[in-house]
């Protein structure tokens, strides 16, 4: 009489797949809200150096005005670094955001971003 071996998954391989999944999961949905935040200060920066011309509390004041819109509360006007660049300027900034996850554990994430054309802040 032969044997036949099964293929496939078993139940602790299972268990042991969907909690990888599960971590991850709760990993995306903690970090996902402060990424479209910083996707929406990406935004801003821009659209307050289109607003501000070259007046640096021009600039800050449109970026706090957009913040409130866009629901921006990891930074503000006055946390952002303008400089004169040539004929213009650029606006860019740079700031952390740490997020608990269990017990003495946290993720820290550093964001930054630019107005000027090599995508470096200064």
């Amino acid at each position: 009489m032969r044997t036949h071996r099964q293929n496939g998954v078993s139940l602790t391989g299972l268990i042991l797949v969907l909690a990888v999944l599960g971590v991850v999961a709760v990993l995306a949905l903690k970090i996902l809200p402060t990424y479209t935040e910083y996707r929406a200060v990406k935004n801003a920066i821009v659209t307050a150096k289109a607003a501000g011309g070259n007046s640096v509390p021009e600039i800050r004041k449109a970026f706090d005005a957009n913040a409130t819109v866009a629901y921006i509360t990891a930074i503000s006007g006055s946390d952002l670094t303008i400089e004169r660049e040539g004929d213009g300027v650029e606006v860019s900034f740079a700031y952390e955001k740490k997020i608990p996850l269990v017990g003495p554990a946290s993720l820290l994430l550093e964001y930054q971003g630019t107005t000027a054309a090599t995508g470096k802040p200064h």
